[in-house]
């Protein structure tokens, strides 16, 4: 299928349905970072992305649906990029550490943070953590290949989880300090 990509021409419907989810979906996680998930509305999201609030409500009927499709969105990103800068195998443990950093990680800290007492967004939550999990476990063995068990990638991508939420009591430099400390330690555990 050819795509209108000439200025000025019209786009298709498909066209302006990605653009209009892609819109919201990244109002939605810049709302979830700065703001937190009490913090934010549908309403507020569709202003920000500047899509009515029926085109809004069209995509996403619910708060729920509209953070976690935006989280999961980030996720299948993030994913990619990883996969794609094809990195040295050395790097998988790094890659892992990373991949619970940034706005990617603040965005689902909020929404399981908020899935505690939102008995509606935790059903939400669990589809999306089982695709988080499984997309760590996929880049990693991409990664690092067999010279890893998935078993161990799974006690990475928990131990990386619990060392990114401490992180959150820890000042950048101690944090650097920390990683850099303990994260060798872990390779050689793993390595043995």
């Amino acid at each position: 299928m050819i795509q209108n990509t000439v200025p000025g021409a019209t786009r298709t419907q498909a066209q302006r349905t990605a653009a209009t989810r892609a819109k919201l979906l990244d109002a939605a996680v810049d709302s979830l970072v700065e703001q937190g998930y009490s913090g934010i509305s549908t309403q507020g999201i569709a202003k920000r992305a500047g899509v009515s609030r029926g085109a809004q409500l069209h995509h996403f009927p619910t708060k729920e649906s509209l953070v976690v499709a935006a989280v999961e969105h980030l996720v299948d990103k993030r994913l990619m990029e990883i996969l794609e800068s094809q990195p040295d195998p050395e790097y998988g443990f790094e890659a892992l550490f990373d991949a619970f950093t940034g706005p990617l990680f603040d965005a689902a800290l909020e929404l399981w943070v908020a899935a505690r007492t939102d008995p509606a967004l935790h059903a939400a939550m669990i589809q999306l953590e089982r695709k988080v999990s499984d997309a760590l476990r996929t880049g990693c063995l991409e990664i690092m290949g067999d010279r890893v068990s998935p078993d161990i990638i799974d006690l990475g991508i928990e131990l990386a989880r619990g060392f990114a939420v401490s992180a959150l009591m820890r000042t950048p430099e101690s944090d650097r300090e920390f990683r850099e400390r303990l994260l060798p330690v872990w390779k050689a555990l793993v390595s043995k």
